[in-house]
Order: structure tokens, then sequence, then C-alpha cells
């Protein structure tokens, strides 16, 4: 089965616009998150889905400067957009990653792909329990396009999980069960503000060069 890492992303944002390359310690934002994904112990192809808007030229430039995959759709039409990258790339389970969110833990990915894989899932996720912001959510192809058939209401369209959530009696679900040091919701990891943003950099001090762990994050924090 071929497995895509999709990261979801787009400049304008309304409350912190250009964020997804904002420098966190002297990398983009996006950065981070390819630098990650290369622990990927799960064979993965990566991919950046944004938009075909005249200011998400910057991501392509970017993606072609580092030779990853690119796909451009809808703006607002997400699930669409997801759907046809999918069908584009030849993907029959999709990694839904975020470019807001640098910090994504890939110890806990890598746990996340195998039990999809092995339980046969339509869809799984990691987000309950692990800190905002670090987990992951895997699709098959299959449940995207039934979402997208079904989709009928504009939050449906917006976010890829929103079907298959309202009714999971339709799409078999599973959730990850994460580490007791690592199951922190109340602490945020995700960059949506400028206050986030100048956290995450408070963060990443002095570990410029190397991809801190969750539980790192979380003594910082604590």
């Amino acid at each position: 089965m071929s497995l895509g890492a999709v990261i979801q992303a787009r400049m304008g944002s309304t409350r912190l616009p250009g964020k997804v390359l904002k420098p966190i310690g002297g990398r983009p934002l996006l950065g981070h998150i390819l630098s990650r994904l290369g622990a990927l112990k799960n064979i993965a192809s990566i991919v950046v889905a944004t938009t075909e808007l005249p200011q998400d030229d910057t991501i392509a430039a970017f993606c072609s400067e580092r030779r990853c995959g690119l796909f451009r759709g809808s703006e607002e039409n997400v699930l669409g957009r997801f759907v046809a990258c999918a069908e584009r790339f030849g993907f029959s389970r999709v990694i839904r990653l975020t470019g807001d969110n640098p910090f994504t833990d890939i110890e806990e990915l890598d746990r996340l792909i195998d039990l999809h894989r092995d339980s046969e899932a339509a869809f799984a996720h990691s987000l309950d329990a692990l800190p905002v912001g670090v987990g992951a959510e895997i699709f098959t192809r299959d449940a995207l396009e039934q979402s997208l058939r079904e989709a009928d209401q504009p939050h449906h369209f917006e976010h890829l999980d929103e079907v298959a959530l309202e009714h999971p009696e339709r799409y078999r679900t599973v959730t990850l069960e994460v580490p007791t040091l690592k199951r922190r919701p109340d602490i945020r990891l995700t960059i949506d503000t400028e206050e986030d943003y100048l956290r995450a950099c408070a963060l990443v001090r002095g570990a410029e060069n190397r991809d801190l762990a969750t539980e790192d994050f979380i003594s910082r924090l604590c």
C-alpha cells in the first residue's frame, strides 16, 4: 500500500500570515516538519498540499528548492484537495499533517501508522492525549473519497475528519494509546498566533541543530 505524508499549508493565515515559512530556531516552520519526517521509519512519500493562489507560489518555490513533492488545489475545499492529491500520487493511505504544527511526534506517528495498517481501520488518530500540535491523522483513500461524497456542510470541506467523526458507524476508527509522560493535551505546541510563535522560538533556543522530543517540550513548559 502506498503511504503519503501530506502537509496542508498555505500563506494566507488570518491571525499569523505567512507562518508556515516563518523561521523557528533558524529553520522555516515547514523545514522543521520535513526534518522530522526524515526520521520516519515507515516508508512514506512526502507532499506539501497548498492552494492555487499566487500568494502560495512561495510555498511552491520552497518545495522546489528542497525537492519535496507539491500539490496545488482548492483553497476552501481542503477535503477535495487531499482527495485529488491522493489520486494524483497514487496514495492508498494518507497521513494528514498541517503546516502550523512544526513539532510532530515522529515516534508516535510511526506507531500510528502501524496501528492504522494492522487494524485495517478507515481512520486513525493520535490527537486526544498528546499535546496540541504533535499528533496526526491517517485515512485510507477510500475513506477520504467517501467523506467527500457524503460532505454536505461547509465544515465538512474545511477539515478532513469532520464526516468520519460525525458518523463513526460508517468509518472504522482507532485511537492511538500514547505513553503516560506524553499525555498532556493541556499543552499547546501548535502555531496559530504571534504568542504561539514566540513561545515556539523560545522552546527551541539552544537546540537549533536537533529536533526536540515531545518529552523535552513538556519538561521545558512545566
